[in-house]
């Protein structure tokens, strides 16, 4: 019998006694020296009945250099506990704001209640001070309030007052600040009076409001120069409609009021003539540019012009000169083409000459009635329908003046100025 060839497999432990059938016989040959030992075949099969997979599944000893332990380090908390940390803190700032905005709003709130409460309590006392159709508009600069009331002084107030009755017309608007305000009260539902030191502010009449009071819709006002204002609108005189055009010139009365005075006053009858009220030179009823253009094309008004005495003596022409014109038509068109003639024709003051003969009147296409109406009109009525006043009121305590008046696109500008004032004592 052959003996098996036995797969040698190095194992890190004692291999377990091999298992015997029976019990071993002794050998009775001794160990030969120098010889190895032979084994006993039972020897072999005992190791080839052993597992193969314990080389496998056996543990297998660390390498010397891994024996040693490492030393202990406690544990790095740092990062994870910031992260915890902000994590848990980002709540408390975000009720932190929360708290700190609703708070504000609160504030602003109550803030901005007290102030219009003391701008409605304000311009109610106003109003009954100054005998006011309408309360005024007040507004109380500076913020915040309710640290002023505290304090007891105000920034700033701004009250408008709006239609304030001023004789024949009414003030658009009056406007005034007043800066350094003192107040007399503990809050702002018991606030008893006002102390100003200065105030500043305009007055405002707008061309809209004198074009309804004055002109009744028949007179137009407007800006006419830095202070002046034109007027014109229509007149109605023994039938006839007329253009009128006037100058008012602004001017101030005294500390506090204003008043007109009307020049240039102009009346036209359509494109014929213009009468002006007075006894001036350039005053009276004058024929037109246009009229007189006209009038030096047709011969035969022209000479009856002429033929009167008091027109030639106006013209300062010689009686040979006319009595030539009057023959002939060509010494007629010689003195009617000298450069001066238009000119000292528009000149002539007819008044006098027409009421004399008023049938050269109707020649010319003027209507004697007319004339005569214009005459009987005074200079004062037309005038009164352009002229216009106001006077600021007076204040219970301190000083209120007019400064500088000017004249702007939408109306008359004033400005005013106020010292000592005391309102609601």
């Amino acid at each position: 019998m052959r003996t098996p060839h036995r797969i040698h497999t190095p194992r890190p432990h004692p291999s377990p006694a091999p298992r015997s059938s029976g019990p071993r016989p002794p050998s009775d040959d001794p160990p030969s020296e120098g010889v190895p030992a032979r084994r006993s075949p039972y020897d072999e099969l005992a190791a080839l009945a052993d597992d193969p997979l314990d080389e496998f599944t056996a543990e297998h000893p660390a390498p010397e250099d891994q024996d040693a332990e490492e030393p202990w380090a406690p544990p790095n908390h740092r990062r994870g506990s910031r992260r915890r940390n902000r994590a848990t803190g980002l709540p408390v700032v975000l009720k932190f704001l929360t708290w700190t905005l609703t708070l504000a709003c609160l504030t602003t709130l109550a803030d901005r209640w007290a102030v219009l409460y003391a701008e409605h309590r304000a311009a109610d006392r106003l109003k009954d001070q100054l005998d006011l159709a309408a309360a005024p508009e007040v507004r109380i600069g500076g913020f915040p309030f309710l640290t002023q009331l505290a304090a007891g002084r105000l920034d700033s107030v701004t009250v408008t007052v709006p239609d304030v009755a001023a004789e024949r017309v009414t003030l658009t608007r009056v406007t005034a600040t007043a800066h350094d305000v003192r107040i007399d009260g503990d809050g702002p539902t018991s606030v008893r009076g006002a102390a100003i030191s200065q105030l500043r502010g305009h007055v405002l009449l707008s061309f809209a409001d004198m074009n309804r009071e004055l002109g009744a819709s028949q007179v137009t006002f407007s800006a006419h120069g830095p202070g002046q204002v034109l007027a014109h609108g229509g007149l109605r005189v023994a039938g006839h409609d007329l253009r009128v055009h006037a100058d008012a010139r602004i001017r101030r009365v005294g500390e506090r009021g204003i008043a007109t005075s009307v020049n240039g006053m102009r009346l036209d009858i359509g494109d014929l003539a213009t009468y002006r009220p007075g006894d001036g030179p350039a005053e009276g009823l004058h024929l037109t540019r246009a009229s007189a253009r006209r009038l030096t094309r047709e011969a035969a008004k022209l000479k009856a012009f002429l033929a009167v005495p008091e027109i030639a003596h106006h013209l300062g022409l010689p009686d040979r000169i006319v009595r030539a014109g009057l023959r002939d038509d060509d010494a007629l068109h010689r003195l009617t083409g000298a450069p001066r003639f238009l000119h000292d024709l528009t000149r002539v003051n007819l008044v006098d000459i027409a009421l004399a003969h008023p049938r050269l009147l109707r020649r010319l296409g003027l209507d004697p009635t007319l004339l005569t109406a214009l005459t009987q009109l005074a200079r004062p009525q037309i005038a009164d329908r352009f002229a216009f006043s106001f006077r600021l009121p007076k204040p219970p305590s301190g000083d209120v003046r007019l400064r500088d008046v000017t004249v702007e696109k939408d109306g008359i500008r004033a400005d005013v100025t106020g010292t000592g004032l005391l309102l609601g004592h």
